[in-house]
């Protein structure tokens, strides 16, 4: 039943015609009610909203689209309105619902405006159908909900609007304690202030993108404390407002991982700088009292020489001679490995093929006595040390040469562009390995043969894999018996 009512009064002068007019074109349902809750005009968006003729809804009280939980808290709002009329949204904070005519419950978007018309204040209701927009909202929850990462949701002015149970764990709030909060309540103090031009930049350039790029950032939990973590953030637009979602990630157990690895690096660094520097001293040192002993060994030789002495006390002699000369090798050697690091140069553009000619010259005796070839392809200028490159390929053609087959040795060096790098090889035509054994040839002092049928100590190899990795490149092998032996590593490019 329609209340007794004079709607004769509410009659709008021919002026207002045209505000029904523009109030029926609205998009947006319209409806206007007076200070009594009577519905005093509604345009065809409401008719369709609430599947109402608006015969059926002049004169009718507005409690009759508002659902029945609510619907007798609604006069004290109405009242509320005409004692404050001022443009407002209805409910803010809080989900809204219109009663349709099948009884079923529309979700609403309210905002009110006061008019007055004949000396009569009402209250002109937008009223639009946020169905879509809950569905659109409820889909972007469940993702987020889902994700194994903190997730939360901001607006333009920094208020929280959603998150998900990650978040919860993360900073110890329940999410009922976040929504409609400010964002700031998660950032440290100590960078608090800067916050909102951080947030605004974003807004002005929205885009995907790492937050705090180059810097640690730390998020403030509920008891004070602070976890280091590392935010992403991506903007979304949802019903024409703007929003930031970022994704949060709990970066302490990979922060105390790398000061671990790097504790560790730094331990190594100075148990090899003590290494490098024990062998270099170990090296150093044991010259002097290796010479002295040499010495004295040569002239008890030659001072004895054709004296009657039994035969054991010559081989004596002998032996300490041999031992002290091989232990004089391996301490040069040693020497030699040390200074790899401790002797280095900085490093500079090396002509590659420059520096093979150098070592083909300097081996030019051995080449000359084994009949060797050598072909050296055109090579790369690189960035190095010189004198250790040098080294690099003076091994390694001599190592081609020592271990030559019954055929004359070949040699023959190349490189390939691979990537960022040059992949240099060395190959040759000797007696080659069995590969079981390929990963002790890098080892220093350890050698596939016998000193007696090949003299050296085994150093050479250790040494090129220490010179090709400190030019941050590696080195690896290729070998079968009687099959020849390929020699590959790998130099970085100039910038």
């Amino acid at each position: 039943m329609r209340p007794d009512h004079n709607f004769d009064k509410h009659a709008l002068a021919l002026d207002e015609v045209r505000l029904r007019q523009i109030i029926d074109a609205a998009p947006n349902g319209m409806l206007m009610v007076d200070r009594h809750g009577v519905i005093v005009l509604a345009n065809t968006q409401v008719e369709r909203l609430f599947q109402y003729d608006r015969s059926e809804l002049l004169g009718t009280s507005i409690e009759e689209l508002v659902p029945h939980a609510a619907r007798e808290k609604h006069p004290a709002y109405r009242d509320h309105f005409f004692r404050e009329p001022q443009a407002r949204s209805m409910g803010a904070g809080r989900d809204l619902f219109g009663l349709r005519k099948d009884g079923s419950q529309v979700p609403v978007e309210i905002g009110l405006n006061p008019l007055v018309s004949g000396g009569e204040t009402f209250v002109l209701a937008s009223v639009v159908d946020i169905t879509e927009r809950r569905r659109s909202e409820e889909r972007i929850r469940l993702v987020v909900e889902a994700a194994p990462s903190g997730m939360i949701m901001v607006d333009e002015n920094g208020s929280i609007v959603l998150v998900n149970s990650q978040i919860e764990r993360l900073f110890g709030y329940d999410r009922e304690e976040l929504l409609g909060q400010s964002i700031d309540m998660l950032v440290p103090a100590s960078v608090r202030t800067k916050h909102p031009q951080e947030r605004a930049s974003f807004f002005a350039d929205p885009r995907s993108r790492a937050m705090g790029i180059g810097r640690d950032l730390f998020g403030q939990c509920k008891d004070g404390t602070q976890i280091p973590v590392e935010i992403g953030l991506n903007p979304l637009m949802t019903e024409g407002e703007r929003f930031v979602l970022a994704s949060i990630v709990n970066i302490t157990e990979r922060k105390r991982s790398e000061a671990l690895l790097q504790e560790k690096l730094l331990e190594l660094e100075r148990s090899n700088e003590d290494l490098q520097q024990f062998a270099y001293v170990c090296s150093h040192d044991l010259q002097e009292p290796l010479r002295v002993i040499s010495n004295y060994n040569q002239l008890l030789a030659s001072r004895y020489n054709g004296r009657v002495l039994d035969e054991a006390a010559g081989e004596f002699i002998e032996f300490t001679v041999d031992a002290t000369k091989r232990m004089q090798e391996l301490i040069n050697d040693l020497l030699m490995y040390s200074r790899v690091q401790t002797k280095a140069q900085d490093f500079a553009s090396v002509d590659c093929s420059t520096i093979v000619d150098m070592a083909i010259a300097n081996l030019k005796l051995a080449i000359g006595e084994s009949n060797a070839t050598v072909i050296c392809e055109p090579l790369p200028t690189v960035k190095g040390d010189s004198t250790q490159l040098l080294q690099l390929f003076q091994n390694l053609i001599s190592n081609a040469i020592k271990f030559r087959s019954k055929k004359p040795p070949e040699v023959h060096i190349s490189a390939e562009s691979i990537g960022n790098s040059w992949n240099i090889s060395v190959r040759d035509n000797g007696q080659g390995f069995d590969m079981k054994y390929a990963n002790r040839i890098f080892i220093i002092f350890q050698r596939l043969h016998n000193k007696e049928m090949y003299p050296g100590s085994g150093i050479g190899l250790a040494v090129c894999k220490k010179i090709v990795e400190r030019h941050g490149g590696r080195i690896w092998v290729e070998s079968a018996p009687q099959r020849g032996t390929l020699f590959q590593f790998t130099l970085p490019k100039l910038d």
